[in-house]
């Protein structure tokens, strides 16, 4: 296993929740979080990737998941807690450190390596920006896709309707949020509308299942293969529930 540091912050807010976040997690939700996060992670091992990309994954569950799912291929998390690192680290048997590389590192700024992966997955962790945050976050990783790629998206969502789900789902984000800035110094406010953003840069949603009455989305996106710098939003959507 391997560390780096590039563009390494300081001490972040997420540190202090790196022990009691999993706690914190089930009280709340039990394991509807878990079962979102990991809904669609099978299809990672259902055909040979060479490369996957976490993002935020914060103590580790998703990296753990994905050595298993994918024996041979190098794997890079890059998270802002060194805390997180450190549980995610923890997590990774003997046998399984050598082809996994875990970055320090802010997410907006770290360098990617150029149509390297093959996969990435973005779980509960995009709702931590504003949607110019992620914008941008989005245009830089971008290219670090291989024509093909799957990104594997999880997060809290605002069901569109009005009606008890909807107000239901404000309650629980402006506590979320209210509690995160408290702990964290979060700057974001609100959800950044990611999907749309992600869809923006060219990727195709195939897969979408909803859970908690609406306030957990998991979603599928793949980079089309002829990818040639626009939106293709052709084929259908396979809609489920977790």
């Amino acid at each position: 296993m391997s560390a780096s540091a590039q563009n390494a912050p300081g001490k972040s807010g997420f540190d202090r929740l790196a022990s009691p976040y999993r706690l914190l997690e089930y009280a709340a939700f039990g394991r509807a979080l878990e079962r979102a996060r990991f809904c669609h992670f099978d299809l990672l091992g259902q055909r040979r990737r060479r490369r996957l990309l976490l993002l935020g994954d914060g103590d580790g569950r998703g990296l753990a998941r994905a050595c298993e799912l994918l024996p041979e291929a190098r794997i890079d998390s890059v998270d802002i807690s060194a805390g997180m690192l450190a549980r995610a680290g923890r997590r990774l048997p003997e046998a399984q450190r050598g082809r996994v590389s875990l970055h320090h590192a802010d997410a907006l700024s770290f360098t990617y390596p150029e149509k390297e992966y093959d996969a990435v997955a973005t779980l509960f962790f995009l709702d931590c920006f504003t949607p110019a945050e992620v914008a941008a976050f989005v245009a830089r990783l971008r290219p670090a896709l291989r024509p093909g790629a799957l990104w594997l998206h999880t997060d809290f969502a605002l069901p569109a309707r009005r009606g008890w789900r909807r107000a239901r789902a404000q309650a629980w984000l402006a506590v979320m949020y209210a509690f995160f800035r408290w702990q964290t110094g979060l700057s974001a406010r609100r959800l950044p509308g990611s999907e749309s953003i992600i869809e923006a840069a060219g990727l195709k949603k195939t897969r979408v299942a909803e859970s908690q009455h609406g306030l957990l989305r998991s979603v599928v996106f793949e980079l089309p293969a002829s990818f040639a710098g626009r939106n293709n939003r052709s084929g259908k959507t396979s809609r489920s529930a977790i």
